[in-house]
């Protein structure tokens, strides 16, 4: 005599929680299985610590206007006009680094205002 879903069912609903997850255990490891939730709170997990917290900003290329983009490194990094130039003509470079994702994306809005081609790394 086979038992039915159903029956199955009412035996659960009549189980206590800890006996709930004994059973999860026990049919987990009967068939090398794991629960979906364990599978879902994984795959949390490894969404939350591949979200990156360092960026590095790239000048790709100058632009058309070289002139304000050297105005706007030369602000940026603290930098004086010759620096600023050199740096600037010496694309493709890193401006900077390790630096959090809304300073990033600040430099980032300045620099492309400026005509420069940036990338965020």
């Amino acid at each position: 005599m086979s038992i039915t879903k159903e029956q199955i069912i009412k035996a659960i609903e009549s189980m206590s929680i800890m006996d709930l997850m004994e059973l999860i255990s026990s049919i987990e490891k009967k068939f090398g299985v794991s629960s979906i939730i364990n599978e879902k709170n994984n795959n949390q997990e490894k969404e939350e610590k591949e979200e990156q917290t360092e960026f590095n900003i790239y000048l790709k290329s100058i632009g058309k206007n070289k002139i304000s983009v050297i105005k706007a490194v030369r602000s940026i990094m603290g930098l004086g006009l010759k620096e600023a130039k050199d740096l600037v003509e010496s694309a493709p470079v890193i401006l900077k680094e390790s630096i959090n994702k809304t300073e990033a994306l600040d430099l980032e809005s300045k620099l492309k205002i400026s005509g420069a081609e940036i990338e965020i790394k």
